[in-house]
């Protein structure tokens, strides 16, 4: 007779967060949902006896929905009809939390298709620039006489700007060289272990006020040590300041700052686009 396994023990639910905890789990200022609250696209599950607020599971996805949508540029009116449109994954209270009509999915999907033609008429804008960047170059590099020291430069700055290919591997190779060139300690890092562990992974970047932030969704202990390893090699690097990793509710969270980290979101979507040998 063979023996039974012993029943799992059900997981036991999650405490609810108050307004404090919630907030430091999504980044965000408890005043920031409070007026999220007021603005009728958050909810609190219950209160306290003594009216302090306390969130469920479901009140941190959509705080961590709205934040996602607003790196996207999508405006609060927008997000209240992305919870008010009716979808089989939204419990009742969260569509009870956005409040007004539930928006056809037409309106949904015509707001998502208007803000995607908006991001490409600003990269057809720079894509443009680039090329006409690339015919001024060439065309000042032909002018210039040939025993013009200048001319050289303009080649070499030719080379430099337009001189790429939109692969992976040559676009690593240039990030690299725009590293050393602007003495960035990461252009001369060379622990392949730790980025083969960051390398092939879904990862979102979005730019901050003062630099950008990556996020790699998941829980995996390995990524947050990567990350951490990479940014104490920074730990004074005059190239930018010093990075900073978090664990958040949605994943590990690498966060640079000051004119140049965008190095390390070039950086990440290069690691991005290798998959691991």
């Amino acid at each position: 007779m063979t023996a039974r396994k012993p029943a799992t023990p059900p997981s036991a639910p999650r405490k609810n967060l108050t307004i404090g905890a919630l907030a430091k789990r999504a980044r965000v200022a408890p005043s920031v949902l409070r007026y999220y609250e007021k603005e009728g696209l958050l909810s609190p599950g219950q209160r306290t006896a003594a009216g302090y607020r306390l969130y469920g599971p479901d009140a941190e996805r959509t705080l961590l929905f709205i934040n996602r949508a607003k790196r996207l540029g999508f405006s609060l009116d927008d997000i209240r009809q992305f919870l008010a449109a009716e979808q089989p994954e939204q419990k009742p209270r969260q569509r009870k939390a956005a409040r007004g009509k539930a928006a056809p999915d037409s309106d949904v999907t015509r707001i998502a298709e208007d803000r995607f033609l908006e991001i490409e008429r600003r990269l057809t804008e720079l894509l443009v620039l680039r090329h006409e960047l690339e015919v001024f170059l060439r065309e000042m590099s032909g002018q210039l006489p040939a025993a013009d020291g200048a001319r050289e430069l303009y080649r070499r700055l030719v080379d430099q700007v337009c001189g790429h290919k939109s692969t992976p591997r040559t676009e690593a190779a240039s990030l690299r060289s725009l590293m050393k060139r602007m003495g960035c300690a990461l252009a001369s890092w060379d622990r392949g272990d730790v980025l083969d562990i960051l390398r092939g992974r879904h990862i979102h970047v979005w730019r901050e006020t003062d630099g950008y932030s990556v996020l790699i969704p998941g829980d995996d202990a390995r990524i947050g040590a990567a990350l951490r390893q990479i940014a104490a090699s920074e730990a004074g690097c005059a190239a930018h300041t010093e990075p900073e990793v978090e664990h958040t509710a949605e994943g590990h969270v690498f966060s640079a700052h000051g004119d140049n980290a965008f190095l390390f979101a070039q950086f990440f979507l290069a690691l991005e686009h290798r998959p691991a040998p």
